[in-house]
């Protein structure tokens, strides 16, 4: 398989298809390069296709040093991809994790990006819920570490934002809970240390946000409840986002309905390759529903 080193000498081993514009996709924590095999097989037909394993996720390479893990590090990751490859501004699609390094890049890299999706993107990044959420990736490290990524995987692969996965295409999670078990203890317990419990708040990003402009679209499972709140916040704080909710979906939407997530994503790459992708009217704004004159 071939790889990209980044700047701080990180392997990151790449899938790749088709020809075109390139695509770029983020994986989740629970997820790996695979995990976009529904959308290389659609997109490819049309676009480069890239999908990476992050560091700490085999074959990529698993730094040992905590220091390696951080958003900083995930969304840089995202950069060496396109640069290495010599991609130019890339389309690129995050979900969960990979969604916060998508988000970050167009506040870090504006310039690599020709646009930017976010599904499901938000948990633990409200004000509220983040002592909750650290407090779950303390928990969440010690079972990993206590029982290993074969055991930890079908713990975690059950949550409540999965369940609907599971009910809608047994075979198909079972396949996702199989590849998540493959994964690495110590590169996934790293992870959550460095690249998920310490992560900066959304909303704590709000000033960047309103001053982005790279046409970004959001995407939530309506049963996926810990993103909701943060994918409206997003829709109102990115003058150039779109927000869609998808429906009876949880947090593994491109999994679950590809569907409908791959039509949806194509028609937002093409509105923004055809340079038709505008910024919110300002007079939308004003939370009336009636003109005043």
């Amino acid at each position: 398989m071939p790889h990209v080193m980044t700047d701080d000498g990180v392997a990151l081993h790449y899938v790749e298809a088709g020809s075109g514009t390139p695509i770029v996709f983020v994986h989740e924590f629970a997820g790996d390069a695979r995990s976009w095999e529904p959308q290389i097989r659609y997109f490819s037909r049309r676009y480069r296709c890239i999908a990476y394993h992050a560091r700490g996720y085999p074959p990529s390479d698993v730094p040992t040093d905590p220091r390696a893990y951080s958003q900083d590090r995930a969304t840089d990751d995202i950069a060496a991809v396109i640069q290495g490859l010599g991609l130019g501004p890339a389309h690129v699609v995050g979900l969960s994790m990979g969604a916060f390094a998508a988000l970050h890049l167009g506040l870090r890299h504006p310039h690599l990006a020709r646009s930017l999706t976010a599904a499901g993107v938000g948990y633990g990044a409200s004000p509220d819920k983040r002592a909750q959420f650290q407090a779950e990736i303390d928990a969440s490290v010690a079972k990993l570490r206590a029982g290993g990524m074969a055991e930890f995987g079908r713990i975690y692969a059950h949550g409540p934002t999965r369940l609907i996965f599971e009910e809608k295409d047994p075979r198909g999670f079972a396949e996702f809970e199989a590849q998540m078990c493959e994964h690495s203890t110590e590169g996934s317990a790293l992870t959550m240390l460095g690249c998920q419990r310490e992560r900066p708040s959304l909303f704590d990003l709000e000033a960047g946000f309103r001053r982005m402009t790279v046409p970004t679209f959001i995407i939530a499972g309506d049963e996926d409840d810990p993103t909701l709140e943060p994918a409206l916040y997003l829709k109102r704080t990115i003058s150039t986002s779109a927000l869609l909710v998808m429906p009876k979906c949880g947090h593994t939407m491109n999994l679950e309905d590809p569907g409908a997530f791959n039509s949806a994503l194509q028609d937002f790459i093409t509105t923004v390759d055809a340079n038709a992708w505008r910024p919110r009217i300002p007079a939308s704004i004003s939370g009336g529903i009636i003109a005043q004159r």
